[in-house]
């Protein structure tokens, strides 16, 4: 088109057709429904990743060719061994994983300090190698422990991890994850302990994976703590709460208003669409998360 006063005009009237709406719907709903029928540009302001786990029945080959129509640069939480597959399309890696023991078994436990030290140190140069910056790291559950003891006890093992981090230029990022609804006992779950322990590392090279639905679900007021502690946060999921669904009217955090916010921060990283898919059609709904997620 040659100006946007024609393309809206056009648009208009391919949403006048049968084939694209239905019967009662309004005049914004049709413009929307056509403008998504001829495929838009992404604006750019924000980053946009996906999470593959949720999308565990559609071959990676697929799946990499569905995110680049879409205009989905990374797709992340994957390992070593699937990394070549997502340079074949030209795709990055925002967030990889492939060191460590799970989400159970993490840094406060002192006794597996020597074999997380040891399996971070191997991969760590390989996601460097990948031209990747960023892996996944846990905390482990309390099973018993006090926060203060668990925060000490990750912060003992991580600096060990610094040196290697920092050489690779390779940040670890620690999951905030609810424990009231999906991870029973998880320990890094409010953002003020993930912060905490930012605090007592003291290294560039260790931040925070915020989690949307997760601290939704644990805290609330997720704006104006994306606001607060913005500077220890490398990395952000997204996800429908309740029930992790899609990130539509359905649910009731707004997103376009939170990345909004993110974006105000000045924060250049990658938001991953973590949200599991209700529809049959499993594309369509990430289609439509990631045109939530891209505000101007």
């Amino acid at each position: 088109m040659k100006n946007a006063s024609s393309r809206r005009a056009a648009l208009k009237k391919i949403a006048g057709s049968a084939a694209i709406v239905t019967v009662g719907s309004t005049l914004s709903a049709r413009v929307a429904a056509a403008e998504q029928a001829m495929g838009t540009e992404l604006k750019g302001k924000i980053n946009h990743s996906v999470c593959k786990w949720c999308y565990d029945k559609v071959p990676l080959d697929q799946f990499c060719q569905e995110a680049k129509k879409i205009g989905i640069k990374s797709i992340e939480l994957l390992g070593p061994e699937d990394w070549p597959t997502l340079k074949k399309y030209g795709l990055t890696c925002a967030l990889p994983n492939g060191a460590g023991k799970g989400i159970e078994q993490g840094f406060n436990d002192p006794k597996l300090h020597d074999e997380l030290v040891k399996s971070y140190e191997e991969v760590i140069p390989k996601v460097a190698a990948a031209g990747y910056n960023q892996i996944i790291c846990f905390s482990g559950n309390r099973r018993g422990m006090s926060d203060e003891e668990g925060m000490k006890n990750c912060a003992v093992g991580l600096k060990r991890l610094m040196p290697t981090a920092e050489k690779y230029k390779v940040t670890l990022v620690m999951e905030l994850l609810n424990s009231k609804v999906n991870h029973k006992d998880y320990m890094c779950d409010h953002t003020e302990w993930g912060v905490g322990l930012c605090k007592m590392i003291g290294s560039e090279r260790f931040k925070l994976l915020y989690d949307i639905y997760h601290m939704q679900i644990m805290e609330g007021d997720v704006i104006a703590t994306i606001k607060k502690y913005h500077p220890y946060i490398s990395h952000y999921h997204t996800g429908g709460v309740p029930g992790r669904n899609e990130i539509d009217e359905t649910q009731e955090l707004y997103y376009p208003a939170i990345m909004k916010a993110i974006i105000e921060t000045g924060f250049t990283g990658f938001v991953a669409q973590e949200f599991i898919p209700k529809r049959e059609d499993k594309i369509a709904s990430l289609n439509q998360g990631v045109k939530i997620c891209d505000v101007a």
